[in-house]
């Protein structure tokens, strides 16, 4: 077996803005596996500032990890444990060189085309009226499950979105998530979140940054607003520790990017935990090109999660690769009539 691998820089169509900052380009490396004539392909994607694994030595890692590819994906899924994304893009390339073809890893009812899977409609940051602009768009487009990032802008214009949208649909018609992205300071946490009490929001992900354990506990305990955690996640690599902070924190969900927390293995850890504590969960793309959603989108239809997940996102860029995903009235599905195109 021979293993590559090889940069790739997605382009966002438009300035996608966080709390942490505007996103113009996103980094991803694709591990090639081939063998026998057949070629398996794995996404390991990062997002600096973020991901545990953005570290000055992710490259040197990645060859290294083509070089031991005779290890077999379960080996080397320990030998990688504080690199999420290399574990999660060699998952992935095993699967697809095992697969009929490399991009039908998990076939079910979903790539077939008989199913679906419900979506959320994601907005991004920016100023009052570009966020109303998207949200119309987005109710538009036919979803009832809207996702908005918050925190950048004024905290009160951001209220005045949530008025709108109130104003004009209730809660039976358009849900409506906030992730603010840690944004908020831990001391005016409950202040805020009580503001938002009105909105019957489903849920809040990641009010205040990670690792402060014992606030977001006390949050969690007296919220008005469900909490879901979501970079909290980040970093936290044995089960041991995966257990002993949803023991401590108890969030009311948990929010898994499979990039981001171990891959599909890391993953199903923590559903497993969730389960056993009652705190619900979904499962969200961390802005991986067409080949890791795709394979992120198959992994959860297996899950058999109804609530809506937040794998909306293979439109956001000028290059990324042609595929059967398409997103239609909110749900995304696996169009067998169209074709992939994935050249680097």
């Amino acid at each position: 077996m021979k293993a590559t691998y090889h940069k790739y820089i997605l382009h966002f169509k438009q300035p996608s803005g966080t709390s942490r900052g505007v996103l113009t380009t996103k980094e991803t490396w694709f591990i090639i596996l081939e063998e026998n004539g057949k070629r398996g392909i794995g996404e390991c994607g990062i997002l600096r500032g973020l991901s545990a694994d953005d570290r000055p030595d992710y490259e040197e890692k990645l060859k290294w990890t083509c070089e031991n590819i005779h290890l077999g994906k379960d080996q080397l899924w320990d030998l990688l444990l504080e690199f999420s994304s290399i574990q999660f893009g060699v998952e992935m390339a095993f699967l697809s060189l095992q697969s009929e073809t490399p991009f039908d890893l998990f076939p079910s009812d979903f790539t077939k085309n008989n199913k679906s899977i419900s979506i959320n409609g994601l907005v991004w940051m920016g100023d009052e009226a570009f966020m109303k602009q998207q949200i119309e768009a987005k109710i538009s487009e036919g979803f009832n499950c809207i996702k908005l990032k918050i925190g950048a802008i004024d905290f009160d214009k951001e209220l005045d979105l949530l008025r709108f949208i109130r104003a004009n649909f209730d809660e039976n018609t358009i849900e409506i998530r906030v992730d603010a992205n840690g944004a908020f300071d831990s001391n005016e946490a409950l202040f805020k979140l009580n503001q938002l009490t009105g909105f019957k929001l489903h849920s809040i992900e990641q009010p205040i940054q990670k690792n402060q354990t014992d606030t977001m506990s006390v949050l969690c305990k007296s919220t008005p607003i469900p909490i879901a955690l979501d970079e909290e996640l980040i970093g936290v690599f044995s089960l041991e520790a995966k257990e002993k902070l949803l023991q401590k924190i108890r969030p009311q969900y948990i929010i898994l990017k499979p990039s981001f927390i171990g891959g599909f293995r890391g993953t199903l850890e923590w559903i497993a935990l969730a389960e056993k504590l009652n705190i619900g969960w979904w499962i969200t793309s961390a802005l991986e090109s067409n080949v890791g959603l795709n394979a992120i989108a198959q992994f959860t239809f297996l899950q058999n999660n109804p609530m809506p997940q937040g794998l909306g996102t293979g439109s956001l860029y000028t290059n990324n690769f042609d595929c059967p995903l398409t997103v239609s009235k909110g749900q995304l599905w696996y169009d067998t009539t169209k074709s992939w195109n994935f050249t680097l």
